[in-house]
């Protein structure tokens, strides 16, 4: 089950400018260079505030690409396909980065990143797993037969996202998810969720070179 949970008080800085000086909070200042982060579950709030930056940012500088950085557990598949349908409305073009962990709905959005912009770093990890019903299933055999179509749907949703943006067959990746699947930068590199791995803001170099 996930729910929502309470965010931390940001701190803040002083920033001076030729007009002055403002204050500022980390994310703002990432805002300002085209930078999202997801660093919590993934829930319906985590979801909102990331789809009402990516899209202030895309009217902002429509022809401009956005980064998104991920260091999350996953959570909700309703908040993933979320942030997912979102990332492909966008007319910008949208670059990941796995900077600590992206597991089960956080891998796909990992992998969903623009074709050759996806990046990870050396110590990240990527889990990929089956998707889970947000609530416990609870109610008459009747119910319990719809909640188990829908499980099956989001699985089928989930393996065909993967499928899509690895190259690798809806048979591969369901076969891969029936245990959880845990991989590090390069076997994640392998499995084709990333594009590169980046161990500092060098030039990347080419991927044939890992």
């Amino acid at each position: 089950m996930y729910r929502p949970v309470a965010r931390h008080v940001l701190p803040e800085f002083t920033e001076r400018t030729s007009q002055g000086s403002r204050t500022l909070d980390p994310y703002s200042k990432l805002l300002a260079e085209r930078v999202v982060f997801l660093g919590t579950a993934l829930d319906e709030t985590a979801a909102n505030d990331l789809v009402a930056q990516l899209m202030y940012l895309e009217h902002d500088a429509p022809d401009r690409p956005v980064s998104l950085y991920i260091n999350s557990p996953g959570g909700s598949f309703g908040a993933m396909t979320t942030l997912y349908d979102t990332m492909n409305f966008l007319g910008c073009e949208v670059e990941t980065y796995c900077l600590g962990r992206a597991g089960a709905g956080a891998a796909v959005l990992l992998a969903a990143g623009a074709p050759g912009r996806r990046h990870m770093l050396p110590g990240a990890k990527v889990v990929v797993s089956q998707p889970a019903l947000d609530e416990p299933v609870q109610g008459q055999p009747s119910d319990l037969e719809i909640e188990a179509r829908e499980l099956a749907r989001m699985r089928d949703t989930m393996t065909a996202m993967l499928a899509r943006h690895t190259g690798r067959s809806a048979e591969q990746v369901t076969e891969d998810t029936e245990r959880d699947l845990v991989l590090d930068a390069e076997a994640a590199l392998a499995y084709g969720l990333v594009d590169h791995i980046v161990r500092n803001r060098l030039p990347v170099p080419p991927r044939s070179g890992w």
